[in-house]
C-alpha cells in the first residue's frame, strides 16, 4: 500500500472467543463517547451493528498486515479483531506464482505460513505465496466462526500480466481453490432475494442489496486496487482497476459472473463520481467500491455522502493523517477510536491504519454516517 509507515512488532495471542453482539454494542458506545471527547457528536444510541447491512457500517482495517515486522504471523493481525487485512501481490510470471511482499517481484517476504490447522497458525517458516496467505485466513476463520465479515484488500503492485499467464482469471482460480465458498462474490450482490438478478453491480448497490453483517459472519470480501509500481509505470496503460472491471463485465455478458471473486475499486480520492475517468462507460456500473486517502477526502471537504446514499463501499486509507494528525502507529486508544468515529461520520466503510497494538480500536463496528 502507499504511504511510508514506521513499523513496530506486537506479540498478540489468539482471541479466546468470537466477538459477540453485546461486545460490539459496548465498543460502539465507548467509541461514540471518545468521538464526543474529540469534537464529534456522541448522542447516538448504541445499536446492534450486526443487524446492519455491510454498506451501513464503518470498521477499522490494518495496512500491510503481511509485513513480518508488524506481525510475526498473519494470524496475529486477525487476532486484533480487525475487519480488513491488506496484502501486496506481485505477478511473478517467471514462476507463475502470486508473490506477497512489499518490493520484490520474484520472492516472498511476509508472515504467511501455509497453515492446514489452527495449531499451525503460529508456528513454522513464513515467506509463502498468496495461496498460503489465503490458507491462513481460511484456517483462522474456521477457528473463529463468529467473526464478522473480513475484507481482504489486494494491492496488485505491478498489475496483471495476462499475456504472460498472470491474468484476472488466474487470480480468481487461486482464490476459489483456497477460500472457496467463504467468498462473498460480485455475483452474490447481483442476486435478488426473491430470485433473478440486478443488471449491474451499480443497480444492486443502489437498491441496497448488501447482506447484513450477521449474514456475512465468517465470510470474506475481496477488493483490488492498482499498485504503486503499476501507477508509476509510464508504459503500463491497462491498470488493475480497468482490467479487472473489463474481465468482470465480460464474465457477466457470458453468463459466468460467478467465476469472479473480487470487487474492483476506483483508486484515489476525487470529488463527484470518480468513475467518469473511465472513457468506456460500460465499465462504470461494475465499480461499487472506492479507495482513497482519508485526508484527501476529509481535509479537502469532498462530499462523501454520495457513497453512503448509493450504498457504495468506501475504503479510506492513512486514517491518522486526517487533521489533526495522529501518531502513525501508537495513538491513544481514545484518539484512535474518535478518529474511526469521525471517519464513520464521513461515510467511510473501512478506516485503514497501522494501529496494530489497539485491538479495542480494530474491533470497532460503528453505524456509518
Amino acid at each position: 500500500m502507499t504511504g511510508s509507515m514506521s513499523r513496530r512488532r506486537f506479540s498478540l495471542r489468539p482471541l479466546a472467543a468470537p466477538r459477540t453482539a453485546l461486545l460490539g454494542m459496548l465498543s460502539l458506545f465507548l467509541a461514540l463517547g471518545a468521538a464526543g471527547a474529540g469534537g464529534a457528536t456522541a448522542s447516538a444510541t448504541a445499536v446492534d451493528t450486526n443487524s446492519l447491512q455491510l454498506s451501513g457500517t464503518t470498521t477499522s482495517g490494518i495496512h500491510n498486515t503481511y509485513d513480518p515486522s508488524a506481525f510475526t504471523y498473519l494470524a496475529q493481525s486477525l487476532d486484533t479483531g480487525t475487519s480488513m487485512i491488506e496484502l501486496d501481490v506481485w505477478d511473478d510470471f517467471f514462476t507463475q506464482e502470486w508473490k506477497v511482499s512489499h518490493s520484490s517481484l520474484t520472492s516472498n517476504s511476509n508472515n504467511c505460513v501455509n497453515a492446514s490447522s489452527a495449531a499451525d497458525l503460529y508456528t513454522g517458516s513464513a515467506n509463502k505465496d498468496l495461496e498460503s496467505c489465503l490458507d491462513d485466513v481460511r484456517v483462522w476463520l474456521g477457528a473463529h466462526p463468529g467473526h464478522g465479515p473480513l475484507i481482504i484488500k489486494l494491492e496488485m503492485k505491478a498489475g496483471f500480466q495476462a499475456s504472460l499467464g498472470m491474468s484476472p482469471a488466474k487470480l480468481d482460480q487461486s482464490i476459489t481453490a483456497h477460500l472457496g465458498s467463504l467468498v462473498y462474490k460480485p455475483n452474490d450482490l447481483l442476486n435478488k432475494p426473491g430470485g433473478g438478478q440486478y443488471a449491474t453491480l451499480d443497480d444492486a448497490a443502489k437498491a441496497g442489496n448488501w447482506p447484513t453483517r450477521a449474514q456475512l459472519a465468517g465470510k470474506v470480501l475481496l477488493e483490488v486496487i492498482p499498485g504503486t509500481v503499476e501507477e508509476n509505470n509510464p508504459t503500463d496503460t491497462l491498470w488493475t482497476d480497468r482490467e479487472y472491471a473489463t474481465y468482470l463485465r465480460n464474465l457477466h455478458t457470458a453468463g459466468t459472473t460467478a467465476q469472479a471473486n473480487i470487487f474492483p475499486s476506483v483508486h484515489n480520492a476525487a470529488s463527484g463520481d470518480p468513475r467518469t475517468r473511465y472513457s468506456d462507460t460500460t465499465l462504470r456500473p461494475w465499480f461499487v467500491a472506492f479507495d482513497g486517502d482519508a485526508a484527501a477526502f476529509v481535509n479537502n471537504g469532498i462530499d462523501t455522502s454520495w457513497y453512503d446514499v448509493n450504498h457504495y463501499l468506501l475504503f479510506m486509507t492513512d486514517s491518522q493523517n486526517v487533521s489533526p494528525a495522529l501518531d502513525d502507529v501508537s495513538p491513544s486508544s481514545a484518539d484512535a477510536s474518535a478518529r474511526v468515529a469521525l471517519l464513520a461520520k464521513a461515510h467511510a466503510t473501512v478506516a485503514s491504519n497501522d494501529w496494530r497494538g489497539l485491538p479495542d480500536v480494530q474491533s470497532l463496528v460503528l453505524p456509518r454516517g
